[in-house]
């Protein structure tokens, strides 16, 4: 039952006829589970808290960086290197006390995506990889749960809802095959306006309390497309792919696969040799005879960097290998960037090339100026 307080604070929901306070007890009843507490999962939880969903759980493992300030609005200054969980608690608790808050302080992966979600009524996708989305496609569909999809680039952003069970296509429908890695820049690389996912994520959180409400038509079949420079959405329609080998005729998926393998990811045992920051801190003395290359973006670079770097972002590296091979194929070369990932893919680059002495810098700058 609903409280007086709470009766007073939902009051602007009780005269629209969809929810009344027999919807709001709906809502209380309810459950979402959100992956990712960033950028779309802060705008996301912060109004299904406010509409009263009695139950928020969250997916992730980051701390606070100063860098999510601008997007992120679940934190703020005080949180700066506290668990993105913690924060987000205390600032859900401070919109809506009657919330309940799951805190999942963990990477979300396939040996625990089922037991985390299959409580859960809703699932959010505020994910940032492939791999991750392709893993939560699965669990909503295996657990016959709607899941709300979003991504942002830019000044763009996308959303849709999957739910094969409710007649709708999944995210395999789709997007049959991932892209291949490295083709597409993350955010860090390419860039977003830090209002977009407030944007696309309170879309997200629209959808989820219209199915929990059961009011209006969710965007099942359909992509909805936001330019945010032209002020223009557009629609797309999307059909259920009787030969998807997760929700088609004669499915073949039928539990939870390696992400990271289908889409591509390099695993720690197969990529490039690497080096921890403390090793090359150590390494770099004014003895040090090989190269160090940092292959972020020259706006990444401005705001931190290490000094004997040379910047040559990823986009420009096939450039550097004359110069590279004059210096010999065995020329101790170390590669970093802002956590890895693009460093790896340069180091790969450099040795199938023929280098024999390549290392990657593991966690990149992010675990640089933590050292």
């Amino acid at each position: 039952m609903l409280s007086k307080e709470e009766k007073a604070r939902y009051a602007r929901h009780f005269s629209l006829s969809q929810v009344g306070e027999e919807g709001q007890q709906r809502l209380k009843d309810s459950s979402v589970l959100c992956i990712g507490a960033g950028g779309l999962g802060s705008p996301a939880t912060l109004y299904l808290a406010a509409a009263g969903v009695g139950r928020l759980g969250l997916v992730d493992s980051d701390v606070v960086e100063l860098s999510n300030l601008q997007r992120q609005i679940l934190h703020g200054q005080s949180t700066l290197g506290e668990s993105k969980l913690d924060s987000a608690e205390a600032r859900l608790k401070e919109i809506n006390p009657h919330v309940r808050v799951d805190k999942y302080p963990v990477n979300f992966t396939a040996e625990n995506a089922m037991e985390i979600a299959k409580d859960y009524d809703v699932i959010i996708d505020g994910t940032d990889n492939f791999p991750t989305r392709y893993l939560s496609n699965d669990v909503a569909v295996l657990l016959k749960k709607p899941n709300i999809y979003a991504s942002i680039f830019r000044f763009e952003g996308q959303l849709s809802v999957f739910a094969p069970h409710l007649g709708g296509p999944c995210y395999r429908c789709m997007l049959p095959q991932p892209p291949d890695p490295g083709s597409v820049p993350s955010c860090a690389e390419a860039g977003v306006l830090g209002v977009l996912p407030g944007i696309v994520g309170s879309l997200q959180a629209m959808e989820a309390i219209k199915l929990l409400l059961g009011a209006g038509e969710p965007p099942l079949g359909r992509l909805l497309h936001y330019d945010a420079l032209q002020t223009r959405f557009r629609e797309f329609k999307l059909k259920r792919d009787p030969q998807c080998p997760l929700c088609g005729d004669h499915p073949t998926i039928t539990e939870l696969v390696n992400y990271e393998n289908f889409c591509g990811v390099p695993s720690p045992a197969s990529g490039p040799p690497e080096i921890s920051v403390a090793e090359l801190r150590d390494k770099l003395t004014p003895d040090f005879d090989g190269i160090l290359i940092d292959v972020r973006e020259t706006w990444e670079h401005d705001v931190a960097n290490i000094p004997e770097a040379r910047l040559v972002p990823l986009a420009e590296f096939p450039s550097i290998i004359p110069e590279l091979e004059k210096m010999g194929r065995d020329k101790e070369i170390l590669i970093h960037c802002k956590s890895g990932g693009r460093s790896a893919h340069a180091a790969e680059f450099l040795i199938n090339d023929g280098f024999t002495n390549v290392y990657n810098v593991a966690g990149g700058m992010d675990a640089w100026l933590k050292m």
